[in-house]
């Protein structure tokens, strides 16, 4: 009996010595950490909304428990920085408060867009800041055969139809984009903006290009020609500056909405009259540029020509531009090619917003769109052979690009 009792015993020892009691573990959950504006949100209550009708800065101050004369103090201050009068309905603002019974507000932040923002404090040292988000830039790959247009071939790819614009300015004088054929075929290389990891902001610029027309390719491929200005140009493979000593058009993105024509019937006059301009229409409002430098020989306005300005380039090439709704410059001021010089408008004799460019050759008045001009200053040959070490193995990944719409980043749906 007692030999039975043993192993009894020993049997309900060993089962209980075999049995392995979980270990309790206690699992620490960090909590993320998210920093935004400058701030880590985590120490704060963050309340995030929109301005809306009737809104103004002053009233969203009063509804998250601030009161006059502090609510005036705090206007005062933000005032220098921004104009408070100027916050826009469905811009998005942020008020940081106390983490704590109180729940005092602390700052404010009003985003006027996707890049910028204003910071103000509402403590008792009160200030405000204007402040600019870190912008990433990533490189994208893209290509695309036209079947009707340049511009439909951008959207069906899904691709910024701004990148349409860079391309026609980059080949101004060597491909006319009115006159594209179906079949013509694309591949460029090009940088976006994001902010906050993920969010598309806008196109940088392409940095180079190969564009086959009619059977016969184009490259193009950005090269910086002077690091102290930070200049940077387009070149062929053979090193050919693709530039001219002219832009093609006084305004981006317009579109031309009439040529000259010596036998063209104006609308305004209801006859035949010769035009001896070419039409760039836009909206108003629309920077003018200088086409190639020179200096301004006139500003001034008549019944005809409205607001106009007309720049001497050198003893064979003048240009003039008509109907702007304001001059940015003055009489015997110098101008570089592409520089600021006026607006778009309809003063004048016209039906509608636009610039009329006109251009003179040896004193007469030609069209621009069917001379030879004169190409930009040559590359050195110190920089030609840079430049030609530069632009291999960028030409070769152009040529290695295929039917693929974006090679990096490709999860991003518009860029």
């Amino acid at each position: 009996m007692n030999k039975i009792l043993i192993i009894l015993l020993t049997s309900i020892l060993l089962m209980s010595c075999g049995e392995e009691k979980p270990e309790k573990t206690s699992e620490i959950i960090k909590e993320k950490i998210i920093t935004q504006f400058g701030y880590t949100l985590n120490n704060f209550t963050v309340k995030k909304d929109t301005v809306k009708s009737g809104d103004s800065f002053g009233s969203i101050l009063e509804n998250n428990n601030l009161f006059y004369p502090q609510i005036y103090n705090i206007v005062q201050k933000a005032k220098k920085v921004f104009d408070v009068r100027k916050i826009n309905i469905g811009k998005p603002y942020t008020i940081l408060f106390s983490k704590d019974s109180l729940k005092t507000p602390k700052v404010f932040i009003y985003q006027p867009n996707l890049i910028d923002y204003v910071v103000v404090s509402l403590t008792d040292s009160l200030w405000a800041e204007k402040k600019s988000k870190a912008v990433e830039l990533l490189e994208f790959e893209a290509e695309g055969v036209i079947t009707s247009s340049l511009s439909e071939t951008m959207e069906e790819k899904k691709l910024s139809p701004l990148l349409s614009n860079e391309l026609s300015e980059i080949y101004a004088w060597t491909i006319d984009f009115f006159r594209l054929e179906k079949g013509d075929n694309f591949k460029i290389i090009y940088s976006a903006k994001f902010v906050d990891d993920s969010i598309y902001v806008g196109l940088n610029r392409i940095h180079s290009a190969y564009f086959e027309h009619r059977g016969k390719p184009f490259y193009a491929i950005e090269f910086e020609t002077d690091s102290k200005r930070g200049l940077f140009e387009y070149f062929d493979e053979n090193g050919k500056n693709l530039r001219r000593a002219f832009l093609r058009a006084p305004v981006q993105f317009s579109r031309i909405s009439s040529r000259y024509n010596l036998k063209r019937k104006i609308a305004y006059y209801g006859r035949i009259r010769p035009h001896f301009g070419t039409d760039f229409a836009a909206p108003r409002g629309t920077p003018i540029r200088a086409t190639a430098s020179g200096t301004v020989v006139k500003s001034s306005y008549t019944r005809g020509n409205g607001n106009y300005v007309k720049i001497k380039h050198n003893g064979t090439y003048s240009t003039q531009y008509l109907h702007m709704d304001k001059r940015g410059v003055k009489v015997g001021q110098f101008v570089k090619q592409g520089d600021y010089i006026g607006t778009v408008g309809m003063t004048g004799n016209t039906s509608g917003p636009h610039v009329c460019y006109r251009f003179w050759k040896n004193g007469k008045q030609v069209d621009p769109l069917r001379q030879k001009l004169p190409e930009a200053k040559p590359i050195s040959k110190e920089l030609k052979k840079r430049y030609l070490t530069y632009m291999l193995p960028v030409k070769n990944q152009l040529d290695s690009i295929e039917s693929v719409t974006f090679v990096k980043n490709s999860t991003t749906k518009f860029h």
